[in-house]
């Protein structure tokens, strides 16, 4: 994919000290282009609104500092392109909030179908159910024909991208890195799978670490990019919480799917019910949930809920077909909805007992079965 027109000048200009989105914005309108917003002396800058003489010093003095050319040179050799605001191909839903970043870093593809999108995000330390919730929600929402957003963090972020793979659907990760550094490392893998079934997004130069800062304002893209959030587990300070308040800010629906009240894991999550976020508990629910809010923001979300809705209404009649290997199939087929004790599926199909316990924990993935105490197992459908 081809960078943007221009993209080189508009890098420079939002790498100056002291310019964001915000800033940047008020530059353009008052200069009325990137080449004069460049060429402004530090007179001309102390003019804009919000841009004093510190400022203005620090914007003249660092717009020339960070080398466009490597960075492009860099992109490429990763397989990174790079779009600003004003390309067609910058996505629609995120060009609505106030702050949408000025350039967006791709790793992948970006298709309309994506206007269709929905976040799943939650605690990086989440339980069993909140990581097999996750799955299943992403598996289900993805073939309903949903690209499923997130932050491919540890946690219910990984689990929900990874559901969305298992369906064949289309995600999408948000990182608070740079795309040259992915985070966390033992999501390398994932982020090329990703990359290959949607897209790796980030705002931040290519070689940016992942410091703390980065992670809120990474969390207001992943609510920009979609209809609405789905919140799976999330403590009183968790990122997703930001996540679920950018998603208020913006008009997009906030949904929550409940936990166990003893669990800490469960704290955010249930507060957001109590504070008016919809109860979900399948599929249908978000589908009924986005309906409004898609209608308001995006025609092509209207124009594809009635598919969307087939979809999910055809995948609970058939049982959620979902592709499966031999040995997958072999260990469905001896389970049942009451509980089976790891060793009586070792007898019964004649595997090793790391083979059933390797298949055991992809049919978990994919939201067809669930663990109980003492190794016992049953089907989740």
């Amino acid at each position: 994919m081809k960078n943007s027109l221009n993209i080189d000048k508009w890098l420079k200009l939002i790498r100056a000290e002291g310019v964001g989105p915000r800033t940047f914005d008020k530059l353009i309108d008052r200069f009325g282009s990137i080449d004069d917003a460049l060429s402004a002396s530090v007179g001309q800058l102390t003019k804009v609104d919000g841009v004093g003489e510190k400022k203005a010093r620090q914007i003249t003095s660092t717009r020339d500092k960070f080398d466009v050319d490597a960075e492009l040179e860099l992109a490429q050799k990763l397989g990174v392109w790079i779009i600003h605001r004003h390309d067609e191909r910058y996505p629609a839903l995120l060009k609505q909030i106030d702050d949408p970043p000025v350039a967006l870093y791709i790793k992948g593809t970006l298709l309309k179908e994506d206007n269709l999108a929905v976040a799943i995000v939650g605690s990086r330390r989440c339980s069993t159910y909140g990581s097999e919730q996750a799955s299943r929600f992403g598996h289900l929402l993805a073939s309903a024909g949903f690209t499923i957003v997130s932050g491919m963090a540890r946690g219910i972020d990984t689990s929900a991208h990874h559901g969305a793979l298992s369906a064949g659907g289309r995600t999408i990760a948000v990182q608070g890195t740079g795309l040259a550094k992915i985070f966390p490392p033992e999501n390398e893998k994932l982020a090329e799978l990703i990359s290959k079934s949607g897209a790796l997004v980030s705002e931040l130069p290519l070689n940016y670490e992942p410091l703390s800062e980065n992670f809120p304002p990474r969390n207001r893209i992943i609510a920009g990019l979609t209809l609405g959030t789905i919140v799976i587990e999330a403590s009183h300070r968790s990122g997703a919480l930001i996540t679920a308040n950018f998603a208020l800010d913006y008009n997009r629906e906030v949904m929550a799917i409940p936990g166990k009240i003893d669990s800490p894991f469960s704290k955010g999550t249930n507060m957001l019910i109590k504070q008016g976020a919809r109860l979900v508990e399948s599929p249908q629910d978000v589908l009924d949930a986005l309906g409004y809010i898609g209608q308001q923001l995006n025609d092509y979300a209207v124009e594809k809920t009635d598919q969307a809705q087939r979809n999910i209404e055809s995948k609970t009649k058939t049982n959620i077909k979902i592709k499966l290997s031999s040995d997958e199939s072999r260990i469905l087929k001896n389970l049942d909805h009451e509980p089976v004790h790891i060793d009586e599926l070792i007898t019964t199909t004649g595997s090793s007992a790391s083979k059933v316990s390797c298949v055991l924990v992809g049919l978990q993935l994919k939201g067809l079965v669930k663990q109980l105490p003492g190794n016992f197992f049953r089907k989740n459908c």
